[in-house]
C-alpha cells in the first residue's frame, strides 16, 4: 500500500498540530510542556526529513572505496538538530523546575486557578 504525498511530512502535519492543541486546550502547566515537546519534535522530524537525499552517502571520501559516488548527503541539518535537542531538554528542565516553583507559591499548577489566585490578590490590594 503506497500512500498518497509524502508520507513523512503528514507525520509532521500531525504531530505539530496534535502539540499545538494539547498547548492550548489544557489548563495543566505540565500538559503544556509535553504539547511544546510534541511540537518540538514535529520541527526535528521536519528537518531530518527534509535533509535526506535519496541515493547520498555521508560526506566523507576514502580514497579507492568512494570511486563513482556522485551524491552526498548534507550533515549540516542533522547536526543542528542534535544543537536543537539539547536545547530543548534544557528548556524543558527550566521549564519544569518553574513550574516547582509555581506550584511552591500558588498550590496549583492549573492555569485557571492560577490566574483566580491572581484575580482575587489584586482585587484585595
Amino acid at each position: 500500500m503506497e500512500f498518497p504525498g509524502l508520507f513523512n511530512y503528514w507525520i509532521v502535519i500531525v504531530l505539530m498540530m496534535t502539540g499545538f492543541y494539547i498547548v492550548m486546550a489544557h489548563g495543566n502547566l505540565i500538559k503544556k510542556i509535553v504539547g511544546l515537546n510534541v511540537f518540538q519534535v514535529s520541527v526535528f522530524v521536519f528537518y531530518i526529513s527534509m535533509s535526506k537525499v535519496k541515493g547520498g552517502t555521508a560526506p566523507i571520501l576514502r580514497p579507492g572505496l568512494d570511486e563513482g559516488v556522485e551524491v552526498y548527503a548534507n550533515p549540516l541539518p542533522h547536526v543542528l538538530i542534535l544543537t536543537a535537542i539539547v536545547v530543548a531538554v534544557a528548556t524543558t528542565a527550566l521549564a519544569l523546575s518553574l513550574i516547582v516553583r509555581i506550584r511552591e507559591e500558588y498550590g496549583s499548577i492549573e492555569e485557571d486557578e492560577i490566574i483566580a489566585q491572581e484575580n482575587n490578590q489584586e482585587e484585595d490590594q
